[in-house]
């Protein structure tokens, strides 16, 4: 089942880098009494996630909080390791939150998966993204193909913000 507006997000546990190294951080921890725009690539570091998803989110971060977003995340079936990588060759790192999704759990929970494996990826995310309101997706854009980021993009979210 795919997940859609006003579900309530499932259970699930994200790897995230810290200080002291790799750490969980459960759903309800990333999103539970907050308000979190969340978008998912297929994989870190990829052409159209790393040139243009992104990238967009970065430079659109301020306008989107402004919006009453706390916090804007971006999840990816690549592991911890990858993901730390990622955020500082960006610049993202503190700006916004990356989550390893290493194993596929919450995509496939959430019924947002990618069979990427004629690419020699596997299991990976389709790209989306979506404005979540303490666990409650609250808006959902999800992509016809993996090279595209419009209506996933930070410029879609944003118009979704505004009511625009």
């Amino acid at each position: 089942m795919t997940i859609k507006v006003g579900d309530k997000l499932p259970q699930s546990t994200f790897r995230i880098m810290t200080a002291d190294g790799p750490a969980a951080k459960t759903t309800d921890e990333v999103f539970g009494g907050r308000n979190v725009a969340l978008f998912a690539v297929p994989g870190a570091f990829t052409p159209t996630c790393h040139r243009n998803h992104l990238p967009g989110f970065l430079a659109r971060a301020d306008e989107i909080k402004a919006k009453g977003i706390d916090a804007i995340a971006v999840v990816a079936v690549n592991d911890v390791f990858v993901m730390s990588a990622w955020a500082k060759d960006s610049g993202a790192a503190g700006v916004i939150e990356f989550l390893s999704d290493g194993n596929a759990d919450f995509a496939k929970a959430i019924g947002l998966t990618l069979d990427g494996s004629g690419f020699g990826l596997g299991t990976r995310f389709q790209r989306f993204s979506m404005v979540v309101r303490d666990g409650v997706v609250d808006s959902l854009a999800v992509e016809d193909g993996p090279g595209k980021a419009e209506l996933s993009g930070a410029d879609a979210l944003l118009a979704t913000l505004t009511g625009a």
